[in-house]
């Protein structure tokens, strides 16, 4: 032990630098150098210390040498101990010799060369020891718990329903992990307060709506709102009587308002204020960072000691009283926070949601807990109220209105009637999957004010004024109603949310699910937790569904699937549409007409309606396929053809006059042929087309040249094969397209079945699972 390693104290105390402990008295001293700590770290340290004596520091070598490389090089200078080399940067390495004498013996030769290369080498640098001690975890503190340790605990319970209490259990936060929030939220406030006068910071999101879960982001809401009334008054006050008062003076200079006036500064300035604050005053705040141009501006800061994660905001309001509104829900059914837990759990597992890194094209935690909450409303016997039955409770001191919206509902649930629902958690899971398996997600907003799925069409029109972005998932807002709180889910995402809500739903029908495993195998919700795997986070494959309830799809049929996409049709297609119950039908007649033209105009087949599903092709349906084929060769080698957009809208305006109704209703079959190899070489043609024409720098490279773009590439490639023997069509097969589910669904599936056996096939319809639904919507948005 070294005599600097320990420093006398006031009052008879003593530090250990080596261990960095401080010891009472000389009697304590004594134990603590005789203590295993003490002896392990003077051992350590003169380890440390022979070993850096007996190394060389290595540098001038070639980026990617390896250990063995340079271990072969200084082995004749002695034994070679260990070699460390710097793999991120592959700039130095540290090689340890077996004795000092090998030492010298390096360093003695003045230069030193390997495979050509010059390298610089020198003594190892002597660098003091340093114990750096373990961060100690707060005993009340859980870390996130493992799908194995997850696993092994839900096992052990006796039944579903304990499971998912025994999720919650184990997922919510402790006692402990709560007082810290409101110990770091108390100080803010404090510092706040000697800033920005009566001001409030008001924790909300996820730590505090009853949903908690270990590790959480802290959410902090700034309320200026008493603060800028006290700027506005004492400035008046000081204006009117002229001079300032002494006691608004004194204030002003500590809270820093004589630098920023609240009422007309906007939200980044203000942020940018807050953030020197809490960088500044707030003990135990670092890596401040204000977030300006974010579409709801932050401050974002970490409590150093606990490692927790926070943002500070200032115009969000409405998020506080969704909080509460969450708040209430959870406190008046005791199944609500184990049903939430467990799918928003399910859903993060299956990567449908909680982003951990947020934004991207999945549900958040908020989306996913209204949907829980919509589906306790709609039970047969409803477990939740609606907001607008809630409302109906909801007394004077409950008025809430919130940059415009009616956010009113009861403080407290001692004014609602309880449920006399009875069902289970397990009933209660299983029918969550059933409900939402079944869903209309494209056609329908979801909202929760009333407890019903509208149609799109009750928010589109002229008398619409909500402006609520649609999207392939639409849940809206409970209070701010134009806000769809599912927007940023893309169409991937959505498709592969129905798949594994198809997947939940089936495996909640096994025993495997209702009943303990005899044999100690995983059962109940485990398997419904268990995480995906990088294959299963692929694209959907193709649905084989078929559109009669319990009819399998037969061998050999390929189903493309065409989601209902409110945004691609024009404003003039909206209004009509505005309160109408018809519009699937208008859509699955625009998709048909889009089909019929990708298919004839666009990829130049052969196409013949037929209303008869024949398992084999007829010599009447050659012929008629034959007529089509030499038709489009008269086109395609001379001709000039229409324009895509007249072509689509004097098709659809003609067939149109003749009735009012819909042209395609039901299911709509067309028998088709390729006689060309159109699918291959697409890519090439079209760089080399957008090569010519400077296309992909043009304004008019999106949606109107694509359609012409993708037939002048069809064109070149006939013209390529153009002296090819085509007597018989390389694939013949058939197309039916349909509506799934009548009105539960919106969606237009189209069944692509082989007529006659062809290895190319499979090819082509590879092809047309990608370029069919794109093509099928540049065509709806165009004719429109």
């Amino acid at each position: 032990m070294s005599e600097s390693d320990i420093s006398p104290l006031g009052r008879g105390g003593f530090h250990c630098s080596l261990c960095d402990v401080r010891l009472p008295n000389s009697p304590t001293l004594n134990d603590h150098i005789k203590g295993k700590k003490h002896q392990k770290l003077l051992s350590v340290r003169r380890t440390r210390k022979l070993q850096q004596e007996r190394s060389v520091f290595v540098s001038g070598f070639q980026k990617g040498m390896s250990n063995l490389e340079i271990t072969d090089y200084f082995q004749k200078f002695g034994t070679v101990a260990n070699v460390i080399m710097d793999k991120d940067k592959g700039l130095y390495a540290i090689v340890e010799m077996e004795s000092n004498k090998e030492v010298e013996k390096i360093l003695s030769l003045p230069q030193h060369s390997m495979n050509g290369q010059k390298l610089r080498v020198k003594h190892r640098e002597y660098k003091e020891f340093k114990y750096i001690p373990k961060k100690k975890q707060d005993p009340g503190e859980k870390q996130f718990i493992d799908f194995e340790e997850l696993s092994w605990a839900l096992c052990q319970v006796v039944d579903v329903d304990e499971q998912l209490k025994k999720l919650l259990e184990l997922f919510e936060f402790t006692d402990s992990e709560r007082m810290l929030r409101k110990l770091i939220v108390s100080l803010i406030q404090e510092v706040f307060s000697e800033f920005f006068p009566s001001c409030k910071v008001l924790l909300f999101g996820s730590s505090v709506n009853a949903f908690d879960i270990h590790g959480c982001d802290m959410d902090l809401f700034l309320d200026l709102e008493n603060t800028t009334t006290y700027q506005a008054n004492a400035s008046a006050t000081a204006e009117t009587e002229g001079v300032k008062d002494a006691h608004f003076e004194s204030q002003s200079e500590d809270s820093i308002l004589s630098d920023i006036d609240l009422k007309i500064s906007t939200a980044a300035e203000i942020l940018e204020v807050v953030a020197t604050v809490l960088q500044k005053c707030v003990p135990g705040v670092h890596k401040v960072q204000a977030v300006t141009t974010a579409r709801l501006p932050v401050v974002k800061f970490i409590h150093k000691e606990s490692g927790l994660q926070g943002d500070i905001s200032i115009n969000n309001r409405l998020a506080v009283r969704n909080t509460t509104f969450l708040q209430l829900c959870a406190s008046l059914d005791p199944r609500v926070r184990p049903l939430v837990y467990t799918i928003r759990h399910w859903a993060k597992q299956k990567h449908l949601a909680g982003n951990p890194f947020g934004g991207g094209s999945l549900m958040n935690n908020y989306a996913v807990t209204l949907l829980v909450v919509f589906f306790l409303q709609n039970r047969t016997t409803p477990i939740l109220p609606t907001v607008n039955d809630l409302k109906e409770h909801a007394g004077e001191e409950d008025q809430c209105i919130i940059d415009g919206w009616d956010c009113t509902f009861p403080r407290n649930g001692s004014k609602i009637e309880a449920t006399t629902n009875t069902e289970g958690l397990c009933e209660l899971l299983a029918e969550f999957y059933k409900f939402y398996a079944a869903f209309d997600y494209a056609g329908t907003v979801i909202s929760l004010r009333d407890g019903k799925a509208h149609l799109v069409t009750d928010f589109i029109g002229p008398d619409s004024d909500k402006q609520f972005r649609f999207g392939p998932i639409n849940i809206q807002d409970p209070f701010e109603l134009s806000h769809n709180v599912s927007g940023n889910i893309n169409e991937r995402t959505a498709q592969r949310f129905k798949r594994q809500l198809d997947e939940a739903c089936k495996y909640c029908r096994s025993l495997q699910y209702q009943r303990k495993s005899t044999k100690k195998k995983a059962w109940g919700i485990v398997r419904l937790l268990q995480p995906l795997s990088s294959t299963d986070c692929s694209p959907a494959p193709s649905p084989s569904l078929d559109h009669s309830p319990g009819k399998e799809m037969s061998h050999g049929e390929n189903m493309l699937s065409i989601p209902f996409k409110l945004l691609c049709l024009s404003e003039q297609t909206k209004k009509r549409l505005h309160g109408s119950q018809d519009f699937r039908e208008v859509w699955f007649d625009k998709v048909c007409h889009a089909v019929l033209y990708v298919m004839e105009s666009i990829l130049k087949c052969s196409c013949s309606y037929t209303e008869e599903n024949n398992t084999q092709i007829n010599n009447a349906e050659i012929n008629s396929l034959d007529e089509a084929k030499n038709k489009e060769v008269k086109i395609s080698s001379g001709l000039k053809r229409p324009n895509p957009e007249e072509e689509i809208a004097e098709t659809s305006s003609n067939k149109r006059s003749r009735t009012e109704a819909p042209l395609y209703q039901g299911e709509v079959t067309w028998q088709c042929a390729v006689w060309n190899r159109i699918w291959i070489g697409r890519r090439k043609i079209r760089r080399q087309l957008r090569y010519r024409t400077n296309e992909s720098d043009s304004d008019n490279c999106g949606i109107i040249s694509s359609l012409e773009t993708e037939a002048k590439i069809t064109e070149a490639i006939l013209q390529q094969e153009e002296n090819s023997d085509k007597s018989s069509p390389l694939v013949t097969f058939r197309l039916s397209a349909f509506l799934v589910g009548g009105n539960e669904d919106t969606r237009t599936m189209i069944r692509v079945t082989p007529i006659q056996d062809s290895t190319l096939f499979v090819e082509f319809f590879h092809f047309l699972e990608s370029f069919i639904p794109k093509m099928i919507e540049k065509c709806i948005e165009k004719s429109d």
